[in-house]
């Protein structure tokens, strides 16, 4: 069951984060833009339209992250032969820790296929590229801090419980 429900987060992720990311993307861009063709735009639509491209960096690179560690758990759950140990779990180690390999398991914060072994233990298969978990922090980190600086450089565009005088009619 449990690996069922791996399939469908997975399956879910991959089709939703790449969309995503190009609505992120797109948002930024399209700010960007609009704040380069505007004289006063002031410092808070080129804060908003670098979070939304860095955003979409973001979201971008863990998908891709998620694109490999989705194939490794499809080598992982092909059967037949020459699949123990499991194909991920061989390239990291030395076959003597491989042949220890009983189970896998795979981490989302930060993205990893790790290959369990007997005894409780386990170490990462390293099927996810280097900078994917560095590069989705640092530029998820980055829109975060534009984005709160695009809200302060802008002031509040909403104050409940506030209500100009003359924008409703009777």
């Amino acid at each position: 069951m449990g690996s069922l429900f791996l399939w469908a987060v997975l399956l879910v992720l991959l089709v939703a984060l790449p969309f995503g990311a190009l609505a992120l993307g797109g948002y930024g861009v399209g700010n960007l833009l609009w704040a380069l063709g505007r004289t006063g735009a002031g410092r808070s639509a080129g804060l908003r339209g670098a979070a939304g491209v860095l955003g979409g960096v973001a979201v971008g690179l863990y998908a891709w992250g998620l694109l490999h560690v989705g194939g490794a758990v499809l080598d992982a759950e092909d059967g037949g032969a020459w699949s123990s140990p499991l194909p991920p779990c061989r390239s990291a180690v030395p076959p003597e820790r491989a042949a220890g390999v009983v189970d896998y398991g795979v981490g989302f914060a930060p993205l990893r296929f790790v290959c369990e072994t007997r005894g409780g233990g386990g170490y990462d298969a390293e099927v996810v590229p280097g900078y994917v978990n560095g590069g989705t922090l640092a530029a998820g980190l980055a829109a975060g801090a534009c984005a709160v600086g695009a809200g302060r450089a802008g002031g509040a565009r909403y104050a409940p419980g506030r209500v100009s005088r003359g924008t409703m009619s009777p």
